[in-house]
């Protein structure tokens, strides 16, 4: 299965707290803290509402 390797690497300050909530349930906590989520739809929505944050990359296990 394809997993996701999601880091943050712009502030989630100023930004509103809808992209802020997202960040928190992608379980981001702080900057450059990367994280591994199954490629599912529901992670792919949370990421690509708030990719100009991220960067994500596709990893196989």
């Amino acid at each position: 299965m394809k997993k996701l390797r999601i880091e943050q690497i712009k502030s989630a300050i100023d930004r509103p707290l809808r992209q802020k909530r997202t960040l928190k349930a992608l379980g981001i906590r702080k900057m450059h803290q990367v994280v591994v989520h199954d490629d599912v739809p529901a992670i792919r929505g949370m990421v690509n509402s708030i990719s100009h944050l991220l960067k994500v990359e596709e990893i196989d296990e």
